[in-house]
């Protein structure tokens, strides 16, 4: 009976989630969607960090973050069959609280409204195919630069976050905790090098235990923990803000920002993971890129309703690539265990900067042979997808990078008289960034 029982579950999840054909099995499928998991659990402890500066409830705000990652995550598992996690974005969380709130003297309830509308905005644009056609005009070697660059991109952000590299130099090759970090990336890569099944995952749990054997990181207090923090003092309190600041220009400036961040972050995630799991079709496109951006809208406008910043795709999705994840089941995992996350809080949460970080960087290793498939011999597609995978680590940005990427391509084609290589779209959008930094900087 146990039998036919384990079959049916299996048939089940083949229908849905097409495993076969993306040559992959359940047992893959739910460590990648671990391991993506615990490579994104720091924004369980961070985003609510980053938040509650703005004066939002830090019980609330872990709450929402948890929730709305999770349900986001399963969108994209449900409709898009991607295996990419969601949840509140680094960088779009700061510019809530410090920019939006402290900076600018807005309350956070204003600034969830903010958010709430991009959602909206970004649902009918997806309806309305807008920004699948943005991800269809750039070009393969953009694509593949891009790629690399949120390869860079994430390894350099593991090696801050492990104050490996401090300011733009070495960090303090003697503090214990930054020799933490490099034996598990000594570790990690050893493992990966000999095709372990399973490495990165191993790798976590390996230098988290190591870390607390040695007594460089606090053990987990406790395991398991029912009493849940309300929601109730930020839930729908988007809609507490007086309709004319809901009309003012300063909502539509606020708006069009994170419009212009999130649209390009995600683009980027979804490329360089895409490419990088060889889901891209023969002409170099994401399949139901669509279903993906809108699960992605969903996340947004739910997670203003629940009471937190943006919610858009992680890059760390490429951990779980990387540890051999390619389909919806692997979101699916991490949508489950940002749930359980909300009881088992006290042990996701004691899972080390180091352990993650050493990962973070073995994953850019892999996202950087991406670089190959560029055609550097013509310098109209060298130079923008130089500038495309240098300008992410840079300027600690993917959206940047790809903004860059796209406006030297579109000006060098133009310039050597190479208009049939430049779309419409390409164009449109140049003279949209060249608005953007007139109006924005």
């Amino acid at each position: 009976m146990e039998i036919s029982s384990s079959l049916k579950n299996k048939n089940f999840l083949e229908k849905i989630f097409k495993l076969k054909e993306h040559n992959t099995d359940v047992k893959t499928e739910v460590m990648a969607g671990t391991t993506i998991f615990m490579t994104m659990a720091y924004i369980l402890v961070v985003n609510p960090m980053v938040l509650s500066a703005s004066g939002m409830d830090y019980g609330a705000v872990f709450v929402a973050t948890a929730l709305s990652a999770a349900i986001a995550t399963f969108f994209m598992g449900i409709l898009a069959n991607y295996p990419i996690g969601l949840a509140p974005g680094m960088g779009l969380n700061v510019f809530f609280a410090n920019t939006i709130v402290l900076q600018m003297g807005y309350s956070w309830q204003f600034a969830l409204m903010a958010v709430f509308i991009e959602g909206i905005i970004f649902i009918l644009l997806t309806v309305t195919s807008l920004r699948e056609k943005i991800i269809e005009c750039i070009p393969l070697n953009l694509k593949f630069a891009v790629t690399a660059g949120v390869g860079l991109f994430i390894a350099y952000v593991g090696l801050q976050n492990a104050n490996v590299v401090v300011n733009g130099s070495l960090g303090n090759i003697h503090d214990p905790l930054v020799v933490l970090t490099l034996v598990g990336l000594l570790i990690t890569g050893i493992l990966v090098a000999k095709n372990q099944k399973g490495a990165l995952l191993i790798s976590i749990v390996a230098i988290s235990a190591i870390g607390m054997i040695f007594k460089l990181v606090a053990l987990p207090k406790g395991i398991m923990s029912f009493n849940i923090p309300s929601l109730k003092p930020i839930f729908l309190q988007a809609f507490s803000v007086d309709k004319s600041e809901i009309f003012s220009l300063n909502m539509v400036i606020v708006v069009f920002t994170l419009l212009f961040v999130d649209l390009f972050d995600t683009v980027g995630c979804l490329v360089g993971v895409a490419e990088k799991g060889n889901l891209l079709d023969e002409n170099g496109n994401i399949p139901n890129v669509k279903q993906a951006m809108l699960a992605d809208a969903l996340g947004t406008t739910i997670g203003a309703l629940l009471g937190t910043s943006t919610v858009t795709s992680f890059v760390e999705s490429a951990s779980g690539i990387g540890e051999g994840g390619r389909t919806g089941l692997t979101a699916i995992t991490t949508g489950v265990l940002f749930l359980l996350s909300l009881f088992f809080a006290p042990l996701f949460v004691a899972i080390p900067t180091q352990a993650t970080s050493a990962i973070l960087i073995i994953v850019g290793v892999m996202m950087a042979g991406s670089l190959s498939k560029i055609d550097f011999d013509d310098f109209t597609n060298a130079i923008p997808a130089f500038i495309t995978f240098l300008f992410m680590p840079l300027m600690n940005s993917i959206g940047e990078g790809i903004i860059f990427g796209i406006l030297s391509y579109t000006i060098l084609k133009l310039a050597t008289n190479r208009k049939d290589e430049v779309n419409l779209s390409m164009i449109v959008l140049s003279i949209l960034f060249i608005i953007k930094f007139i109006l924005l900087g």
